[in-house]
């Protein structure tokens, strides 16, 4: 029996496969690459009986056309979006069952940036270093080290039959200003630098992708200059370059950098700003390196609840384009249970 495939009918601008990430090999100028937002990834899978480390597939924008050819189950996460199954609306962070040969069409985003598309069985595509996640600068991992493109064939992993479920309750981040660590270069910049940082407001700039965010707001200027001995660049990263426009390091960064990093954006934070549209309005607040630690795990125990706590999804009323699409009067017809 040959293995259960995933059709690319129609690419989205930005697909790419991704799984946790590449971990182990910063040493060697490999970064971790992942998913933009670990949280929808981590609640797509579990939404579809996927392990945690599974492979699906992460959108910008519209997220495209799919056909499988067995049936599956799918959930869509990141944000509201519209979402047909067979022309049916279904709703996002939800699984659903996908018939073998129907579409799976996934609108854009409209309050978040990246979503994700997780499929039971995930995409199994060959892992490389131990991952499957695309690293696009490398042309590392995923499908062809390169975004899908329309006729492009994923293979699916093998998947049993099971509920389809929903989250207990919205999945919703905090508001307010982002949180950041000063350093490790925070010496090189002056307290009137510093002040311009914690006190205006910065926007989110239209370049920006999968390594790194651009803001736009007050420039800011290191003491001695922008250039330095290259060191390591952990996630979230805020590197200033000589425009002194901030620019802060996401999941496809280099591993190394020759400009200050005036701060690091808590770890609990970089997904919120990863799903600012671009223009929105950004401002910031230091903490402690303890405090970021204890707001990460404290994210995480939440994400692990929720998870747990999966319900069965409600059917729902039929709609009439369903009642249209199916045999009504011969046979037997299956249910979607």
């Amino acid at each position: 029996m040959s293995a259960a495939r995933l059709t690319v009918v129609a690419a989205g601008p930005l697909t790419t496969v991704q799984d946790r990430g590449r971990r182990g090999f910063l040493h060697a100028g490999v970064s971790v690459s992942g998913p933009m937002d670990p949280a929808a990834l981590d609640l797509a899978n579990a939404l579809v009986g996927n392990d945690a480390d599974a492979a699906g597939l992460e959108f910008f924008g519209p997220g495209g056309r799919y056909r499988t050819d067995a049936d599956r189950r799918i959930a869509v996460t990141g944000g509201d979006v519209d979402i047909r199954i067979a022309g049916r609306k279904v709703e996002p962070w939800e699984s659903h069952l996908l018939p073998a040969g129907e579409d799976l069409v996934v609108g854009a985003l409209r309050d978040a940036v990246w979503g994700t598309i997780a499929v039971s069985g995930g995409i199994d595509t060959p892992p490389v270093l131990g991952a499957r996640a695309t690293h696009l600068r490398t042309g590392v991992g995923g499908h062809e080290g390169r975004a899908l493109q329309t006729g492009d064939v994923l293979p699916l992993g093998e998947a049993e039959a099971g509920p389809l479920l929903r989250l207990p309750a919205p999945y919703r981040r905090e508001a307010g200003p982002l949180r950041l660590i000063p350093g490790p270069q925070d010496d090189l910049f002056s307290q009137e630098t510093w002040d311009a940082l914690l006190g205006a407001d910065f926007t989110v700039s239209a370049l920006r992708d999968r390594m790194a965010t651009a803001l736009d707001g007050p420039p800011l200027r290191a003491i001695a200059g922008h250039d330095i001995v290259s060191d390591g660049t952990p996630a979230g990263s805020i590197q200033v370059p000589g425009s002194g426009r901030p620019i802060v390091l996401m999941a496809e960064r280099q591993t190394a950098g020759g400009y200050p990093k005036i701060a690091t954006l808590a770890s609990v934070d970089l997904p919120r700003l990863a799903q600012m549209p671009g223009g929105a309005t950004v401002r910031f607040v230091t903490i402690t390196r303890e405090a970021a630690e204890d707001l990460l795990l404290a994210e995480r125990r939440r994400l692990r609840d929720l998870m747990a706590g999966l319900v069965t999804a409600a059917a729902g009323p039929p709609t009439s384009e369903f009642l249209l699409s199916v045999n009504l009067v011969s046979g037997v017809t299956a249910g979607q249970g």
